[in-house]
């Protein structure tokens, strides 16, 4: 059983940054390939980033590669994710997820998820 639970959002002006963690708890962390994804208002839970369980292989979707960085620390039990040059349709509600075995982008394959943290990019 992992919980997770994200902080770091907020409210940043488009061009700007910041840094979302998501905490696990729980003894196998290191089992599990990590993973954020976003929701808007009225759509649909997509993929952002994902990371391997022992953080050497990353995906990202094309709308962020370039602009956000997915990392972990798996001493910590500690995944992040950097988002730089934010857009306003960046803005969203993110989620941590785990998942056993390899990264893959799709929610429905999550074991685990986090409550969520609210990113608003301003215009």
């Amino acid at each position: 059983q992992v919980q997770l639970v994200e902080s770091g959002g907020g409210l940043v002006q488009a061009g700007g940054s910041l840094r979302l963690s998501c905490a696990a708890f729980g003894r196998t962390f290191g089992n599990y390939a990590m993973h954020w994804f976003r929701q808007a208002p009225g759509k649909e839970r997509e993929f952002v980033a994902g990371i391997s369980r022992g953080g050497t292989s990353t995906d990202y979707a094309d709308s962020v590669k370039g602009r956000f960085t997915i990392s972990r620390d798996n001493a910590k039990n500690m995944v992040y994710l950097e988002m730089n040059s934010l857009k306003p349709e960046d803005t969203a509600v993110y989620y941590c997820a785990g998942r056993g075995g390899v990264v893959r982008g799709l929610a429905s394959s999550m074991d685990y998820w986090g409550e969520g943290t609210l990113v608003t990019v301003s215009s």
